[in-house]
C-alpha cells in the first residue's frame, strides 16, 4: 500500500483544516504498522503528529506513543511487547518511547495495572476514549467541592479499581484530593495528622483503613487487605516490620492499633484507634472495639478435621455440603429466584454440647472455599444495651458488603445463637424484654432479604420462636454420637486404641464428641508429662472423671 506524503503548505493547511483527533490516530496508527518506526514513518506521518501533539499539547513522541495506546484501548491489559509486534521492532527499540508513559500517566490518558513482582502493563480509561471520539482533548480534570459521600466514593474508586497506578501515583492522588477538599473535617484533619510522604506510605495506608472502615464496614484490616498494591514486595515486608515494632509512623502517632481477640494479640488485623476514629468521624457513632466482635475468617484456616456422625445426620451434612459447592449453590438461587422465592440460606444447627455443631461449619466452610463471619452471641450481647439495634444491624451491613466483594459467598455464622432465637415476648413492659424483642424483629428482617448464607448454632430449641423456625430452610438435629460413631471417634481420637478397646469405652460412656476429645488431651498431657502410655484403665478413669465433672458442672443460664 502506498502511503500518502504531504508535500505543500497548501496541502498540509487543507489536511489541518479537515483532520479530526480520530482520524489523525488513524493516519499514525496505519503508517506504524509494520514499519519499523524508520524515518520513512516519521516522514510520512510528521503532519499527523504534529496535529495531535497541538491538539493534546504533547510532544511528537507522546503523540505517537498516545496514538498507539488508543489503538489497543479495547485490551484489557498492553504492554511494551504489544506495540513492538505491531511496529515490527525489537523491544529495546521501544524502550525510549515508552519513558513517556510517565507523562501520558500524569495526564491522565493511561493507566498503570497492578502487577504485583510482574512486567508492567497498562491500560486507556473509557473517559479518555470517550473524548477522543468526541474529537476533544481529555483533560484530567481537579476533584474539587466535594461532599463527604463523593469523597468516600472516590475513595471506592480508587482502591476497588484494578487498573490503577502504582503506590505512589495513588498517594499523589489522594494528596490530591484531600488537599483540594479542605471543608471537608475528614480531609482537613488528615491533613492535620502531617503524614510524611516517604516509604512508610502513611497517608496510602490510612485511607486503605478509612476505605474499609467506612466503604466495606471493615474494621479488622490484614495485611492481604492492600499489599496488592505495591508491585515490589520488600516494601511490604519493610512496612509490616515497622508496624511490628511499633516503629511505623501510623503506630507511633496512635492512628492504627493491634487487633485483639479476647485479650490475646493477632499480628496479622489492624485497625484504627477509637481517638483517630472519634477526629475523623465526628456525626459517626462510634461502637468501641471491645464491644463488638466479628471477622471474616479465611476458610483455608481451617485445618482439616474428620468428623462422625449417626447415619442421618451425615446424610444430611452431605446434602447440605453439595448445596454449599459454588457451582450448584449459584444454581440453586438462580431457580428460587425465577419461582419468586427467597434465594437465601438459613440454616439451624442444634444438639447437645460437644457434637459438632461448629466444627461441621467450619468444615463445610473449608470444603466449599467459603470465609466465614463468625458472630459469638454469648461475647456480644453485653453490649446491646443501648445501641444493641445499631450493633444487630450492623452485623448484616457488613456481611451485605463482604458478600458483595467475594468471589464466593461467605457464611454468617450466629455461634450459640441461643440468646436471639427465643420466644418474643408479649406486651413487653420491661426496656430489656422490649430490647430482645427489638434484636429478634431485626434479626427476622433481615433473614427474609438475605441474599447470602447463614447458620446458627444452639444447644437449646424448646424456647425456639416459631417466626425463626419457620425462616430456617435447613434444620439439622446433632444427636449424641451412636456407638458406633463414638468408637470411630475415639480411633481417631487416639490411633493407637485397638478396635475392641474403642467399642468397649464407647459402650461403656455415652459421650459426645467434645467430651472424647477431651479425653484424647487429657492422655496426650499424661503421655507428655509421665513419657509413658496410659493403660485401657487410665484412659477409664479419665472418662469416669468427665462424667463426674459433666454431672457436677454449673449449668448456665440461657438469655439474657
Amino acid at each position: 500500500m502506498k502511503r500518502m506524503t504531504i508535500k505543500t503548505q497548501t496541502e498540509l493547511s487543507k489536511v489541518n483544516t479537515e483532520l479530526t483527533i480520530i482520524k489523525a490516530i488513524e493516519r499514525i496508527v496505519e503508517a506504524a504498522i509494520d514499519s519499523h518506526l524508520s524515518d520513512e514513518f516519521y516522514n510520512e506521518t510528521d503532519v499527523y503528529l504534529q496535529y495531535l501533539s497541538e491538539r493534546m499539547n504533547l510532544t511528537k513522541n507522546q503523540a505517537l506513543l498516545f496514538a498507539l495506546f488508543i489503538e489497543k484501548s479495547s485490551c484489557y491489559s498492553i504492554s511494551v511487547s504489544d506495540f513492538a509486534k505491531m511496529v515490527d521492532c525489537m523491544v529495546v527499540s521501544m524502550i525510549s518511547i515508552m519513558s513517556e508513559t510517565d507523562v501520558l500517566e500524569k495526564r491522565g490518558l493511561i493507566r498503570r495495572r497492578r502487577v504485583p513482582d510482574g512486567d508492567v502493563s497498562y491500560c486507556v480509561p473509557v473517559e479518555v476514549v470517550a473524548a477522543v471520539q468526541s474529537n476533544k482533548a481529555y483533560e484530567l480534570k481537579p476533584i474539587v467541592s466535594l461532599t463527604l459521600e463523593s469523597f468516600y466514593d472516590n475513595l471506592y474508586k480508587i482502591f476497588e479499581n484494578e487498573s490503577f497506578e502504582t503506590v505512589i501515583d495513588i498517594e499523589n492522588t489522594l494528596d490530591n484530593i484531600i488537599g483540594n477538599n479542605q471543608q471537608l473535617h475528614i480531609c482537613s484533619t488528615i491533613k492535620q495528622l502531617s503524614l510524611p510522604r516517604d516509604k512508610s506510605y502513611a497517608l496510602f495506608l490510612v485511607c486503605v483503613f478509612i476505605h474499609y472502615f467506612i466503604n466495606k464496614n471493615d474494621d479488622n484490616i490484614g495485611v492481604y487487605d492492600w499489599e496488592d498494591y505495591f508491585e515490589k514486595k520488600y516494601y511490604v515486608r519493610s512496612i509490616i516490620s515497622e508496624i511490628r515494632d511499633k516503629s511505623h509512623i501510623l503506630v507511633e502517632k496512635k492512628i492504627i492499633e493491634l487487633c485483639n481477640d479476647d485479650g490475646v494479640s493477632d499480628n496479622g488485623y489492624y485497625h484504627l484507634t477509637d481517638s483517630i476514629k472519634e477526629q475523623l468521624f465526628p456525626d459517626l457513632k462510634i461502637v468501641r472495639k471491645d464491644m463488638f466482635k466479628s471477622r471474616l475468617i479465611p476458610y483455608s484456616s481451617f485445618a482439616e478435621k474428620h468428623l462422625y456422625y449417626n447415619s442421618n445426620v451425615q446424610s444430611q451434612i452431605n446434602q447440605l455440603a453439595m448445596l454449599l459447592q459454588p457451582e450448584y449453590f449459584k444454581q440453586v438461587q438462580t431457580r428460587l429466584v425465577e419461582n419468586g422465592m427467597r434465594k437465601g440460606f438459613a440454616c439451624l444447627f442444634y444438639g447437645a454440647p460437644g457434637t459438632g455443631k461448629t466444627e461441621t461449619v467450619n468444615q463445610l466452610a473449608r470444603m466449599t472455599g467459603r470465609d466465614v463471619m463468625i458472630i459469638d452471641v454469648s461475647e456480644i450481647k453485653s453490649c446491646w444495651v443501648g445501641e444493641s439495634e445499631k450493633n444487630i444491624k450492623a452485623v448484616f451491613d457488613r456481611y451485605r458488603r463482604c458478600a458483595e466483594n467475594a468471589k464466593v459467598t461467605p457464611i454468617l455464622l450466629f455461634n450459640e445463637a441461643d440468646a436471639v432465637l427465643g420466644i418474643r415476648r408479649e406486651e413487653a413492659t420491661r426496656s430489656v424484654d422490649k430490647m430482645e424483642n427489638s434484636i429478634q424483629n431485626i434479626i427476622l428482617q433481615e433473614m427474609e432479604q438475605l441474599d447470602g448464607i447463614m447458620i446458627a448454632t444452639t444447644n437449646l430449641t424448646q424456647n425456639l420462636d416459631k417466626a425463626f423456625e419457620r425462616r430456617f430452610i435447613y434444620k439439622i438435629e446433632f444427636e449424641r454420637p451412636s456407638v458406633d460413631a463414638r468408637t470411630l471417634i475415639w480411633q481417631s481420637m487416639i490411633p493407637e486404641l485397638d478396635s475392641a478397646t474403642a467399642t468397649e469405652l464407647a459402650q461403656q460412656f455415652d459421650f459426645s464428641g467434645g467430651q472424647i476429645e477431651n479425653i484424647a488431651r487429657k492422655r496426650t498431657v499424661d503421655l507428655i508429662l509421665r513419657g509413658t502410655e496410659p493403660t485401657v484403665e487410665q484412659l477409664a478413669d479419665y472418662c469416669r472423671t468427665e462424667i463426674l465433672t459433666s454431672h457436677t458442672s454449673v449449668s448456665r443460664r440461657v438469655g439474657f
